[in-house]
């Protein structure tokens, strides 16, 4: 007699009441009353495993042994574990439905899946609160910054349009005939391809715009490429092109989408100053007195877009004027609870290289954008790289450029733009000088001598101002200074003319300078000419400041001028040093313009 082993295909142990040996004939057809047990294999005919009876026929031991070994396999998907000990489970401690569903897959009808319990695994759903409020706090800059995109490229589009009418009216001032009508198509097809050239040197990327001279460097990069390929294309497919056509199309183009790009940037800073329109929400992150000092910051040059709405620090503390919003390891939280859409990361040993990468995992879900302040001060991004070095991306910053032929071109452009500015501002200069005799006894020139280029003193050209003894008076009037240093500065100076002060609202009084720069010992843009009293004070990193030549105007007339305090005024001037350029400078002879005409901060 074959000994069922008790075991399925699974291993594991199967009741004794179900097995093989226990079952009816015919039981996967006809599940009727039981005829009773199945006859041993001597005691005649009986069914094996539902067969029919038949003639009587003895099995074979290996067949038993066949039988015994591969017992007909269940199908079943997951087999209910069972304890594995030897024995058999006596048929009262089987569980009612599980013999139900077992015998159910036995007799084929069903196949048998246990129903085993589990745990609910709980997956952290989306938080749709704060979806809704990255998209609420999202959609007011998405709003304004794609504006100021469509209106960059219309603005483009357009003067590519005007400057290729005004190129052939120049070159074609007798009307449309048959030879120049080529050059209509041309100058339609201009703004086109200036606009291609322009997103080609990625020139509409928010990255460079809204702030910074990386714009404007594109923007010419794109006008010398749409020359070069003009050229080009002209000269392999030998068509001719007309040079007056070439030559005032291409650069009046250029020059005329600086301009506007420049006039739509001052319409955005005035903005942010007046409005606080078109405002970032920043969370700053770092120790107390550097998120304190990037606050005020940011405040005071509101035009760079950034709003401190809150705080992250390492442990308890305040900082004036900024809510603290958590620790470290809750940025997340207090972005959300700042509604802010950018962070700004200060310098901070408790946030090494990990730490910042968990970090940015964690803002890119809500695309929120991350900012890491360098501990560089002062320096561009012109002047570092990104190099890897065996997988690590090492900053490398190159030296700044003093010397060689970038300078002397410099030299150049400064002695070529001071004899053209004196050309066309000569008529000015006579009214001004006829005002100032008028007005008060004295010379009409105030000259002074400065301090130049690696220490060397020169004597200043300028309008006078001020009445004669005025520098008599000034020991009666050293204790009203309203500016920290060594340098007097009085907002109603009394020794300041009628004449002398509208000529200092608008600093038409540093017109004469034009004669040092031609000179030679001035420049058109530059760090403030010092006095030698105040370089006879200057700490060591202040005299960086004489590495360059003094220039009329420089950054520290464009942000604020007599505003400023003494060490924001040497800061901008070592800025400068460090990260000059001819597009830096061109910038900032532009933003004079600007404020020139506010005459904020002059007095």
């Amino acid at each position: 007699m074959a000994i069922d082993s008790g075991r399925t295909r699974d291993g594991f142990h199967r009741p004794a009441h179900l097995r093989r040996e226990d079952r009816t004939p015919n039981a996967r057809r006809d599940p009727g009353p039981d005829p009773g047990p199945v006859a041993a294999p001597d005691a005649g005919p009986a069914p094996v495993y539902g067969r029919p009876a038949g003639p009587a026929r003895r099995p074979s031991p290996a067949r038993n042994r066949q039988v015994a070994k591969r017992p007909r396999p269940v199908k079943a998907q997951v087999a209910a574990p069972v304890s594995p000990a030897p024995g058999l489970v006596p048929p009262a401690e089987v569980d009612p439905d599980l013999a139900a569903e077992v015998d159910a897959a036995v007799r084929g009808t069903t196949p048998f899946v246990r129903t085993v319990e589990r745990r609910p695994v709980t997956i952290a759903a989306p938080d749709m609160a704060a979806g809704a409020g990255r998209t609420a706090r999202h959609r007011a800059r998405w709003a304004w910054e794609g504006r100021y995109l469509r209106t960059l490229f219309v603005l483009d589009f357009v003067i590519g349009l005007l400057a290729g009418a005004v190129a052939f009216e120049a070159r074609f001032s007798g009307g449309l005939t048959l030879y120049n009508s080529r050059y209509v198509l041309l100058s339609l097809l201009l703004p086109a391809a200036f606009t291609a050239s322009l997103a080609a040197n990625r020139a509409y990327e928010k990255r460079y715009l809204f702030v910074g001279t990386d714009e404007y460097q594109r923007v010419l990069r794109a006008g010398l490429a749409l020359t070069a390929a003009t050229v080009f294309v002209a000269y392999t497919t030998e068509t001719r092109i007309a040079r007056v056509w070439l030559f005032v199309a291409l650069p009046l183009v250029t020059f005329g989408c600086l301009l506007a790009r420049f006039l739509l940037r001052q319409l955005l800073h005035r903005a942010r100053k007046r409005r606080g329109a078109c405002m970032r929400r920043v969370v700053v992150v770092g120790h107390e007195l550097a998120v304190e000092a990037m606050a005020r910051q940011l405040r005071r040059e509101r035009y760079h877009g950034l709003k401190v709405v809150g705080a992250c620090l390492p442990g308890p503390g305040e900082v004036a004027d900024v809510p603290i919003l958590g620790a470290f390891d809750e940025i997340a939280g207090a972005v959300r609870k700042a509604r802010a859409d950018t962070v700004l990361v200060l310098s901070c040993p408790e946030l090494d290289g990990h730490a910042l990468r968990r970090l940015a995992w964690h803002l890119e879900r809500d695309d929120i954008d991350l900012i890491v302040a360098s501990t560089l001060i002062d320096v561009a991004g012109s002047r570092t790289t990104i190099r890897p070095v065996d997988g690590l991306p090492m900053l490398h910053v190159e030296h700044p450029t003093l010397t060689g032929a970038r300078r002397l071109v410099k030299a150049l452009v400064d002695r070529a733009g001071a004899v053209l500015l004196l050309v066309l501002t000569s008529p000015l200069l006579a009214v001004l000088a006829l005002a100032v005799r008028m007005d008060s006894t004295g010379p009409v020139l105030f000259r002074q001598v400065r301090v130049g280029k690696d220490g060397h003193e020169f004597v200043i050209y300028k309008f006078r101002t001020m009445h004669i003894d005025a520098e008599a008076r000034l020991a009666e009037l050293r204790h009203l200074n309203e500016v920290d240093g060594v340098l007097f500065k009085l907002r109603n100076d009394p020794r300041v003319t009628r004449v002398g002060r509208l000529l200092r609202k608008f600093s038409l009084d540093e017109l004469p300078q034009l004669l040092n720069v031609i000179g030679g010992s001035m420049s058109l843009v530059g760090p403030r000419p010092p006095l030698p009293e105040e370089v006879a004070v200057y700490p060591d990193d202040a005299r960086r400041r004489l590495a360059v030549r003094p220039g009329m105007t420089g950054l520290w007339q464009v942000s604020g001028r007599s505003d400023l305090s003494w060490d924001e005024a040497v800061r901008l001037d070592l800025q400068y040093v460090e990260n000059w350029s001819l597009t830096l400078d061109l910038v900032i002879m532009l933003r004079t313009l600007s404020a020139v005409t506010r005459g904020a901060g002059a007095y």
